[in-house]
This record gives structure tokens, C-alpha cells and sequence, in this order.
């Protein structure tokens, strides 16, 4: 599982650093979040998924193996 925050979608709600600490950190300027990992540890996906599912933003873009990529869990 690969993830990265779409900064333009990002209004820096903090939920996803809130849900999923060691995936996501917060940017000192201007608030908003990035992935700590591109790649995500196995043992951490299942919190990063509960970060997508909580994005009000749907800022989170996901892209598990060979599926293409998504925003809050459903495919684009």
C-alpha cells in the first residue's frame, strides 16, 4: 500500500495524524498533512485505511498493489 496527501485538497483537519501517528505528521507552516511513509507497513494499514475513511477532504490518495489509485477508499 502506497499513500500520499493531495496538499491542494488538504485543509489540515489533523484527523488523519490524529487516526494514524506514524503515517501522517503535519506541516510546522502551513498545518497540513503528509505521509511520513510512502510505502505503508503492513502492521500500520489498517490504521492509515481508517485515516482515508475519515478525510473529510478525501485528500488521502491510495494505491493498493495493482489497483488504481483512491481517494477515501473508493476507486477513482
Amino acid at each position: 500500500m502506497k499513500i500520499r496527501v493531495d496538499s491542494a485538497r488538504c485543509q489540515g483537519h489533523a484527523l488523519c495524524a490524529m487516526i494514524a501517528p506514524e503515517s501522517f505528521e503535519l506541516d510546522e507552516v502551513d498545518g497540513h498533512s503528509r505521509a511520513i511513509h510512502e510505502v505503508v507497513p503492513a502492521h500500520l494499514q489498517e490504521q492509515v485505511r481508517e485515516a482515508i475513511r475519515s478525510c473529510p477532504e478525501q485528500a488521502i490518495l491510495v494505491e493498493d498493489d495493482d489497483r488504481a489509485v483512491q481517494h477515501n477508499g473508493a476507486a477513482q
